[in-house]
């Protein structure tokens, strides 16, 4: 047999959690290399380039058009994935993108038209459906019947990351940076679509942008309600999750790593085995999609999905009214990557 061919990896984003995913490339991906690196920051961009034996480019289009590499990782702010997609589609590349997919819908609709007429596969990072207690849920789901309640709660301390504040490049706070797990996940664990939103939001920490929000969220037709809270200001974590079903419900913490199956008044754990490292998991899924041509495990429409149901929190936030969940137009997707 034939040795498999390496694959090599350009990495867009080399900050605190662009270099998980560097970690992860260099140590736990038999078979793939980072090959290039790019950040804005030509001291810490040198850094990085010597830790991780990859060419160093301030600038992630000079990344694209110097080629030799088979895909895109890019760990930045939402608010430059329209033209970092672009310049990658461009260049027949498929790229591998930390969420939230976009700011707001109206860019992810932009990022929608690249691809139609680019027509590279695009994978979103939604790297909770990667967590070993969301894995239970899901493998359980059947057990408990027809679900008409999920909650998911989350809490974790405030960020130290400056930019989070700054709506110019985050495109918005902890409701869409986090929110968007929960929002993803209602519909893996439920299969429903989000319909219709009433949300609050505060500021404790932050100056422009929410750290706290609470959403009630009306999923198809009336078939479940969830809710959804998180906050950024807490001195401990957690991630409640719970999914209450006619004949049950799963309820666990992501974050603390449990979980139980409820039915009446008996709980009984599940198990769980080692947690999982999440943004390894994407990558190594990423990575598989690539050689094999098959279609992206989290394509770009369900990460818009998300992203719709965190516009309509903060259109409901901004009315203190109920706000309809915009549907995404799917898109055809190329079977095969033309590039590959």
């Amino acid at each position: 047999m034939p040795a498999q061919r390496i694959l090599r990896l350009g990495l867009i984003g080399t900050g605190k959690h662009g270099s998980r995913y560097a970690r992860h490339i260099r140590d736990d991906l038999p078979g793939v290399e980072l090959a290039a690196v790019s950040r804005r920051d030509p001291e810490k961009l040198a850094a990085a380039a010597r830790e991780f034996g990859a060419r160093p480019y301030a600038d992630f289009r000079e990344l694209i058009a110097a080629g030799g590499i088979d895909g895109v990782v890019a760990v930045v702010p939402p608010t430059l994935h329209l033209a970092v997609v672009t310049c990658a589609a461009r260049a027949g590349l498929p790229v591998l993108l930390e969420k939230p997919a976009a700011p707001n819908l109206q860019a992810g609709r932009a990022l929608l038209d690249v691809l139609r007429a680019y027509p590279v596969r695009v994978m979103v990072a939604q790297t909770l459906r990667y967590n070993a207690v969301v894995r239970a849920f899901a493998a359980h789901r059947e057990v408990i019947g027809p679900v008409h309640s999920l909650n998911f709660t989350q809490r974790f301390e405030p960020s130290p990351l400056a930019w989070l504040d700054d709506p110019a490049v985050s495109g918005g706070g902890i409701t869409l940076h986090t929110g968007v797990h929960a929002f993803d996940l209602m519909h893996v664990l439920t299969g429903l679509e989000a319909e219709r939103v009433t949300c609050q939001m505060g500021s404790v920490h932050t100056r422009r942008t929410e750290d706290n929000f609470a959403a009630s969220i009306r999923l198809q037709g009336g078939a479940a309600l969830a809710t959804v809270s998180c906050a950024r200001t807490a001195g401990g974590r957690n991630g409640h999750l719970e999914l209450a079903g006619e004949k049950g419900t799963l309820s666990g913490d992501h974050v603390l790593h449990r979980a139980e199956l409820v039915v009446g008044a008996k709980a009984q754990p599940i198990r769980l085995g080692a947690p999982a490292a999440t943004v390894r998991e994407v990558l190594r899924d990423f990575a598989l999609a690539l050689r094999t041509g098959e279609r992206m495990p989290v394509p770009i429409e369900e990460g818009l999905r998300a992203v719709a149901v965190a516009d309509a929190c903060y259109a409901a936030a901004r009315a203190g009214a109920e706000a309809g969940v915009e549907a995404v137009a799917p898109r055809a997707i190329a079977a095969e990557d033309p590039h590959l």
